[in-house]
Parts: C-alpha cells; sequence; structure tokens
C-alpha cells in the first residue's frame, strides 16, 4: 500500500472518530441560568413546598376545614389543632391549606388565561396593524383608563363569594395591561424576513401568529404568566380581605387575613399564619420570575456563564 494511500485511510479514520457535538438547547440553557441563582432556587423550592402543603394539608388535617370543633373556640396552636382555631372553632391548618389552594387555583387560571388573551390580542393588533391596530388600542387605553378595581368589586359584590364568578370578571379586566406590552415586542417580530416570507407565501394571519410570533415570544409568555400570577394573587387576596371576593364557608388567604385581623391581639395565630403563608407564596414568585427574567435575558450576569 503507498504512503499516499494509507494518509489517506488514517484521515478518514480520524473524520469518522470526530462526533458531532449538538448546540445547548434553549430550555436546558435558561434552566441551567435558572437555578444558578440561588434565590431563584429557593424560591423555586418554597413554591412547590407551598404547592405540597396546599394539597396534602386538608388530606392530614385531623379536622375538615368546614367543620367546627366547639370544644375549642379559638384554642392556640395545639396537638389537636396545629395552627389553632378560629373563633368559631375551624380547624386552622386545614383552612390555611384549601385557601393557599384556593387562592393559587384562582391565580393561576386567570394568569393562564389572561397570558393567552394578551397574547393573541396584541399579536394580532400588530401582525394586522392598520385599522385593526388603531382599535385595539384605543379599546386597551381606554379601558387601562378605567378604574377596573371598583367595577370589580361591583361585579362581585352580589355573587354570594362564588370563586368562579370571580376568575371570569378578574380574566375580563386583566388581560389589557399586558396586551399593550406584548402587542409592542411583536412589533419588532412582524418585521423580520421570515414573517414577511410567510406573508408573501399566502400564509394566514392566524398561523403567522401562533407558528411564528408567539413561539419568538415564547420565553416572554413564560415570565408574563408568573407575573401575572403574582398580581392575581394580590388582587383576588385584596378582594377577599374586603368581604368582595371568596366568602364563607369557602376561604382563600384573603378571607382568613379578613377574619385574623380582628383577633390580632387576643389570638394572633389567626392572622400570622394565614399572612405568613401569603408572604411565602408572593415571595417565592416573586423570587422566582426575577429568576426568569435573569435567565432569559442573554446580558444578565446574575445567572452565570451558559
Amino acid at each position: 500500500m503507498s504512503k499516499n494511500s494509507s494518509h489517506s485511510a488514517v484521515e478518514v479514520a480520524d473524520v469518522a472518530e470526530v462526533k458531532v457535538v449538538k448546540g445547548t438547547s434553549r430550555l436546558k440553557l435558561y434552566t441551567r441560568r435558572f437555578f444558578r441563582n440561588r434565590s431563584a432556587a429557593v424560591g423555586f423550592v418554597i413554591f412547590w413546598i407551598l404547592i405540597a402543603f396546599a394539597i396534602i394539608g386538608p388530606q392530614i388535617a385531623k379536622w375538615p376545614y368546614y367543620e367546627p370543633d366547639f370544644l375549642s373556640l379559638s384554642s392556640a396552636p395545639n396537638s389537636e389543632h396545629w395552627f389553632g382555631t378560629t373563633d368559631g372553632g375551624n380547624d386552622l391548618f386545614a383552612q390555611v391549606a384549601h385557601g393557599l389552594g384556593r387562592s393559587l387555583t384562582i391565580a393561576v387560571i386567570v394568569s393562564f388565561l389572561t397570558t393567552l388573551i394578551s397574547a393573541f390580542i396584541g399579536a394580532a393588533a400588530a401582525l394586522y396593524g392598520g385599522t385593526i391596530e388603531k382599535f385595539v388600542l384605543t379599546i386597551i387605553h381606554f379601558l387601562m383608563a378605567v378604574p377596573t378595581f371598583l367595577i370589580i368589586a361591583l361585579l362581585v359584590s352580589d355573587s354570594g363569594g362564588d370563586w368562579k364568578l370571580l376568575i371570569v370578571v378578574l380574566i375580563a379586566f386583566g388581560w389589557m395591561g399586558s396586551a399593550r406590552v406584548l402587542w409592542s415586542l411583536s412589533l419588532s417580530v412582524r418585521e423580520n424576513d421570515f414573517v414577511r416570507a410567510a406573508r408573501y407565501m399566502g400564509v394566514s394571519n392566524v398561523r403567522i401568529i401562533f407558528r411564528h410570533i408567539l413561539p419568538n415570544i415564547g420565553s416572554l409568555l413564560v415570565l408574563q404568566l408568573v407575573l401575572g400570577t403574582v398580581s392575581t394573587v394580590v388582587s383576588e387576596t385584596g378582594l377577599s380581605f374586603l368581604g368582595l371576593g371568596v366568602k364563607l364557608p369557602d376561604v382563600s388567604l384573603g378571607t382568613l387575613l379578613s377574619g385574623g385581623t380582628s383577633t390580632l391581639i387576643t389570638a394572633p395565630w389567626q392572622f400570622y399564619f394565614p399572612a405568613g403563608t401569603l408572604v411565602l407564596l408572593t415571595v417565592s414568585l416573586a423570587l422566582i420570575a426575577d429568576g426568569m427574567r435573569d435567565a432569559i435575558d442573554p446580558n444578565s450576569h446574575s445567572g452565570g456563564k451558559a
């Protein structure tokens, strides 16, 4: 065998041994940067502990949240009632667990649906442009100028504490701010060559929205979902605290806080346990949102190097 042929065989073997290095996926990159942010990782752990508490808590409580113990009215925390009882004898541990679950259910549903609605409306307004864009922005600006909290309070005041109606009302008046933000983000995506090419090829606008615009702002939609959950928790708690949201016999964190304020001196556990749960929930979600923002932002150094 000649030297040239032997060198060729060696080169072919070397090429065959070269492994194809695949790039890191965007999801894996975001996850790695997120968990390198210690505060975000702590918030993530706290949030899932709270979810476990909301699911398992009512199952391990010795008393149902709606059944009073008339022999233990406003009793301090003990072996029978781990968080104590309310003035009516209800087990506070079971009520906090149920109230946390109710507040989370409302917040997640409202945040998810408002994110979907605002994403579609904002992207559609940016893509269609012209008269449709002006009309949508006019409605958004008008609704943002209206005191929506008062309107929501009036609509749910006679609902009898129906949390399903509260969800509908919060969705109806909660999409405007997000829609305007997502509209401004969609404007830059609209100018990309792949969107123009799709329009020249006759692809429908609805298909362009779901196949080209929304996937390119998907990471920001996830961040918007988390931030929306925080704001919805605050809104629901405020309404329930004022007696305009969830009402007895059903409970939420706002309902428990409203009942605990009147006994803050005589029975402080009725206030501090739901208040502490609410603080942990909002702080953990805020830490998660902050970590996600740093993970998504390529100019941020909080998540370390990828």
